[in-house]
This record gives structure tokens, C-alpha cells and sequence, in this order.
């Protein structure tokens, strides 16, 4: 099959009437645009930031666009999720060469793994036209019309070959504007998706949205063809069909004001961690309690990501752990306020039943 690169174009201003194509609705009363845009930036905050922008001032109801951006290795959690269940957070740092990035998005669903290696393509629509099994289907044709791969829309509206994940789904639905996204694993880095997936069972109650882990399959592993540039190609090529022109977009505060206040909240760790629903988590182990050994249970209340309390559970009852820690930031930072004590550097020493919530904060730290 011979294959036909349409022309990317960077224009300006943004969504030049020229470069987009126009299809009729069923009633043939409203004629809608369509545009596809590239995003330039490969930031997983910038992106977000401007799927936002759209959502907030754009107005979809005669003109439908289509957004077709790659991230540097991040995590991207949903709305509703818990970091410290769904991703290896404490080890983020040291995957991939510069490491990989923590995100939460202001769609549902579950988390994903992203690289250059992914594809993510977004629908914008106004909400009454919002489709998500339409644009589905049109990504599943248009792949197998170039490359002669048929894919599956799951129950659960995931993209699967032979029942293995080639694409997760997300959604963000208001008023009067809607989008949806997804994810197409083209040739992930799959050794660092699982690494920064990869989480120890330990015990945490949530409300938190959960994951639901799934197999994977790269698209090149099926048909070696199969790349990023030209799947960008092929998929933008079926939405605007007839074939005209991309735009390359530049996502700056120039182009879109506003945008860096909203790239600045995505990527505060207020958004990223603060915003997750409450939950606890519980550590067992062996412990020295009043100079005798003894099965111990742990437990960190946590609400915004902060400490809300703490708990040490003994066979002989129940001890409610009163510290200086109510209202800290669940992070790896707050061991090291209370082992400052203990190296020396400030005269108020801490006694053993502090020295025994170092101890147990430092193995709940260490199981999330």
C-alpha cells in the first residue's frame, strides 16, 4: 500500500480556517471544522496544560480538533487516584536516563505509562457530540486499513489485539465542552513501564480509584512498519479525511494565555499529591515496645497527602502516636526531621518511644 504523507504546516494564528476540513452532521444543519494539531512539546505538564487550555476556552460546538502529542518517560495517574498504590514513587528518580515524571490528569481512569515511544491522541468535541466508541473506531480503522491489523474495543472501551492492551482510555466530560483521550503503546520502553508500575503488596485502604493491570503488546512487535511519525500520519490523515493539512503547534504562554499558570498547578505537588482521596497504611512487624519484644502494627492516616495521625497497635491495646509529624507531607523528608535529633545536631534528644516511630515510619516509607 503506497502511503501519503499529508504537509505539516506551523501556522499562525492558531487554527488558521484553511487548514482545517469540514464534514456535515446528520441533519445537515451544522457544518463542523475539523483540525488536527501536533503538539511540539514533549513535557508531560505542558500537555496536560494544554488539553486544559482547550477544555477551558476554546468552544467545540462547530469545530472538533484532534490532538496528537508524546511525553518524556512520566506516570500519568487518573483524577481520582492514589500515587503511592499506583506507581513506584520512590524510585521514579532512578528510572530511565533522566528519570521518570509523576502526573495527575484531570480525566478518570487509571494510571499509564508514557515515553516517546507513545502516541496519545485527543478528542475535543462540545458534550453533546462527545463519542468515545466513534473515535475508537476510527482509530482501530485507520490502523488497519495501512497496516492490516484488526483490533478490539474491550467492554471496559480499551484498544486490544487477542485480548492484550495496545491502548488504555480516559475522559473529561462538562459543560459545554467535553474531551477524550488514549494512549497507543507504539514501541514502549517496556522494562521501565514495568519498573515504574512495579509496587510491593502492603496494606493501604483507599476510596482511591484502582488500576486495573492489564498485558501489553507494542503495535511495532506486531507489524515492524508501525512507527510513531507515521502512525501520527495515519490517524490524523482518517480524522480529517479528506487528506489535507497538520498543524504544528508550540504550546507557550505567546500562544496561549494562561497556560503557564495552568502548566504551574499540574506540576505542583499539591495537584500530584495532595489531591488524593484519604487513605492509611498499615505496617507489621517485630518491635521493641517498653524494652520488650513485641508483634507491633502501624498505622498513617493520610488526608491530602498529608499526616493526619498515627496509631501503634500493641497486644495489650491500642497507643495513639502523638508527634510534631500532623500535617507533614507524606514524603521520604519526614524521617529525616526526626532523625535530626538523633545525629546530633540539635540538643533535644528523643526518647525510646520516638526512636520506635522512626522506626516505624521508616518501614511504612519503605513499603509505599
Amino acid at each position: 500500500m503506497t502511503f501519503i504523507q499529508p504537509t505539516i504546516t506551523k501556522v499562525q494564528p492558531l487554527l488558521a480556517r484553511h487548514f482545517s476540513t469540514v464534514t456535515k452532521t446528520s441533519n445537515n444543519t451544522n457544518i463542523i471544522k475539523r483540525s488536527v494539531l501536533i503538539s511540539q512539546s514533549n513535557d508531560i505538564f505542558t500537555n496536560l496544560a494544554l488539553e486544559d487550555w482547550f477544555y477551558r476556552n476554546y468552544d467545540f460546538t462547530n469545530h472538533h480538533i484532534m490532538m496528537l502529542w508524546r511525553n518524556n518517560p512520566c506516570i500519568v495517574i487518573g483524577r481520582h487516584q492514589n500515587p503511592w498504590l499506583e506507581a513506584n514513587t520512590t524510585n521514579l528518580g532512578h528510572i530511565a536516563e533522566n528519570g521518570v515524571q509523576l502526573a495527575r490528569r484531570n480525566s478518570g481512569g487509571g494510571t499509564v505509562y508514557h515515553d516517546r515511544g507513545n502516541l496519545n491522541v485527543t478528542f475535543f468535541t462540545g458534550r453533546k457530540e462527545y463519542n468515545r466508541r466513534h473515535n475508537l473506531e476510527l482509530i482501530t480503522r485507520a490502523i488497519f486499513k495501512e497496516y492490516g491489523i484488526k483490533i478490539d474495543i474491550s467492554p471496559r472501551e480499551d484498544l486490544c489485539i487477542n485480548n492484550i492492551k495496545v491502548s488504555g482510555t480516559a475522559a473529561k466530560l462538562g459543560q459545554p465542552s467535553a474531551y477524550h483521550h488514549c494512549t497507543l503503546l507504539v514501541n514502549v520502553d517496556k522494562a521501565n513501564l514495568s519498573r515504574a508500575l512495579q509496587k510491593r503488596e502492603y496494606e493501604i485502604k483507599t476510596n482511591a480509584t484502582k488500576s486495573v493491570k492489564s498485558q501489553i503488546v507494542n503495535l511495532c512487535e506486531l507489524n515492524p512498519r508501525i512507527t510513531i511519525d507515521d502512525l501520527l500520519y495515519v490517524i490524523g490523515r482518517e480524522y480529517m479525511n479528506p487528506q489535507n493539512s497538520f498543524q504544528i503547534i508550540n504550546p507557550t504562554e505567546q500562544q496561549f494565555p494562561g497556560i503557564t499558570e495552568i502548566r504551574d498547578t499540574l506540576r505542583d505537588w499539591e495537584w500530584c499529591y495532595g489531591k488524593t482521596p484519604k487513605f492509611s497504611v498499615t505496617k507489621s512487624f517485630i518491635g521493641n515496645f517498653n524494652s520488650i519484644s513485641k508483634n507491633l502494627k502501624f498505622t498513617i492516616n493520610i488526608e491530602q497527602g498529608r499526616i493526619n495521625d498515627m496509631i501503634l497497635y500493641v497486644p495489650s491495646g491500642e497507643e495513639k502516636v502523638i508527634t510534631s509529624l500532623k500535617g507533614q507531607k507524606f514524603t521520604e523528608d519526614i524521617i529525616n526531621c526526626l532523625e535530626c535529633p538523633l545525629s546530633g545536631e540539635e540538643n533535644n534528644l528523643v526518647d525510646d518511644k520516638d526512636r520506635l516511630v522512626i522506626e516505624c515510619i521508616r518501614k511504612v516509607m519503605i513499603s509505599v
